[in-house]
């Protein structure tokens, strides 16, 4: 939010209703609550859950409602086919048309700046968007990505391999805007994959370097160009906050940390932990853990990569845990891995959960494995949108 913005400037996007992001534009803030929260107590009532206690949806502060995504994946496209060159979001119902996006109130006015200048950028030398089935094309992606306390911006073009690309002009283009935020670094990623993702065959550091600083918990993190990182920083460290608190005491023992991505929690949880373990898929968020642990000054974290449920099953006995955390992806977690975390038998099971549906998926074979949810919590991370996240704490039944 620059400094001549009040909330009261904010209107209808003028997207709303095309962009398939925001589905939530125009209804009231509280009314959104009450719909989240409504459809997250739904879905435990059919999947049978019926937490202990059950405390009402939280949600953002008004001055956070706004201007909060701290990155954002842009498409190039266009909005009808054959047309204009377009750099944005996929259009609702239409997932091959692309809406240009560059008046979005959910992120920094510069996203929308540098947006704006890589179109025109673009447009002007009269470069190809990649065709999404002919696989043919230059431009591809636009990554752009900010430390929300640090005020730091990374911008990342992503192109196919056709050559053309003006890296220095690129550079020198986004170098020109006027931007409210420190401008770190400067990337182009080239991706010769077919499908429909972003992926780093080469990455080519125009200018400054390959990631941002964050400090979320009091802790600081180096967030590299490909690194997941939670993308709303205020609502997730109150997120986080009061999912730790649920654990009961975890001082002098060994927590997991499973799914851990940058290791956010897991170096939270280390300030008071003997030790902690985390787990991750994405090998580059790994390698940014055990950075951040190291920058931090948390000698106790120890980071592997790899399947959850594969690394749990290599794990001795000697590095048995007393404290499990999870916060697995949308997908949920795989059965094997819920078997296999259950069948430690701690007494305290905390899930943290990007959606309620998965979530209720996973809770209901805790409950046959032996564990009781104790309680639960929603939170609107993103308002304007339909997303909603959700803290669970498990508890072993002794009956």
């Amino acid at each position: 939010m620059t400094n001549t913005e009040n909330f009261n400037d904010f209107g209808i996007c003028r997207d709303a209703g095309v962009c398939g992001g925001c589905t939530h534009q125009g209804v009231e803030y509280c009314e959104q609550l009450a719909m989240k929260e409504a459809e997250v107590r739904q879905l435990f009532e059919e999947g049978e859950i019926t937490p202990d206690r059950f405390d009402s949806i939280e949600g953002c502060a008004l001055e956070h409602r706004f201007r909060y995504r701290n990155k954002m994946e842009y498409t190039f496209g266009d909005l009808v086919k054959d047309g204009p060159m377009t750099l944005g979001m996929h259009k609702v119902k239409n997932f091959l048309s692309i809406v240009t996006v560059d008046e979005c109130q959910i992120v920094d006015e510069d996203f929308n700046r540098i947006l704006r200048g890589t179109l025109d950028f673009c447009t002007e030398r009269g470069y190809s968007q990649f065709h999404k089935r002919k696989h043919v094309g230059l431009m591809r992606y636009l990554i752009v990505r900010k430390g929300i306390r640090t005020g730091e911006l990374l911008v990342n073009i992503v192109t196919s391999g056709e050559d053309g690309f003006d890296e220095e002009g690129y550079l020198a283009a986004i170098k020109a805007l006027s931007l409210d935020n420190e401008l770190v670094g400067v990337l182009r990623t080239v991706n010769l994959g077919v499908a429909d993702k972003v992926s780093c065959d080469e990455l080519h550091v125009l200018f400054g370097r390959d990631y941002y600083m964050e400090e979320i918990m009091g802790l600081r993190f180096k967030v590299s160009a490909f690194s997941f990182f939670q993308t709303n920083v205020e609502a997730v460290e109150r997120l986080y906050s009061e999912a730790i608190a649920l654990i009961d005491d975890f001082s002098s023992k060994t927590v997991y940390d499973l799914y851990c991505g940058t290791g956010t929690i897991s170096q939270v949880l280390a300030l008071k932990a003997s030790k902690v373990l985390g787990v991750e898929l994405v090998a580059d968020a790994v390698e940014s853990a055990k950075v951040n642990a190291s920058i931090n000054g948390l000698g106790n974290c120890d980071f592997r990569c790899g399947d959850v449920f594969e690394v749990l099953d290599s794990i001795n006995d000697v590095d048995m845990p007393d404290v499990i955390v999870v916060d697995p992806p949308r997908a949920g977690m795989s059965e094997k891995a819920v078997d296999k975390i259950a069948s430690y038998g701690v007494n305290e099971i905390v899930y943290i959960s990007c959606n309620p549906k998965s979530l209720v998926k996973n809770l209901r074979q805790f409950e046959t494995l032996g564990y009781k949810t104790s309680y639960a919590k929603a939170f609107d991370n993103f308002p304007m949108t339909s997303h909603t996240e959700c803290i669970v704490s498990l508890s072993k039944s002794h009956e």
